[in-house]
């Protein structure tokens, strides 16, 4: 049950550092030109929208299954953690980048947030131990 309420977290940190970061590419001029008008900001935002997107619904699954009491509900939880911990990562990673390291800097929040998913994404479980755990639970 832990996992679940980690992974949710997880999703929360992913989808707040791409609004602030999306927000941030809209405003931020580089050479008189707003940074959110490259094209390959664009393709990076776009796969992490992507990816968040379908968290969102890795989560909502999970914790319909916890609620019903489903059977399924420590396979799916366990998908849930490991694809938050991967996405996490990537979310907090990006978030840095696009905000041109300034990112850690505690002017920004961007740091409190890759601050706060490093253990989170370790805790009852990193992507490692949950990816096996899916495997096992699925009969590999």
């Amino acid at each position: 049950m832990g996992n679940a309420y980690l992974a949710a977290e997880l999703l929360g940190i992913a989808q707040q550092t791409f609004d602030t970061t999306l927000q941030y590419l809209k405003e931020r001029k580089q050479f008189g030109v707003l940074i959110g008008s490259f094209q390959a900001l664009q393709h990076r935002a776009a796969h992490w929208w992507s990816e968040v997107e379908l968290c969102k619904s890795v989560v909502l699954k999970a914790l319909q299954a916890l609620d019903k009491g489903d059977d399924n509900s420590p396979l799916l939880v366990s998908i849930a953690k490991a694809k938050l911990c991967e996405v996490s990562e990537l979310a907090t990673n990006e978030a840095i980048q696009m905000h041109g390291g300034i990112g850690m800097t505690d002017e920004y929040d961007i740091g409190f947030y890759i601050k706060r998913a490093r253990p989170a994404a370790m805790l009852f479980g990193d992507y490692s131990y949950h990816g096996d755990r899916f495997a096992l639970l699925s009969g590999y």
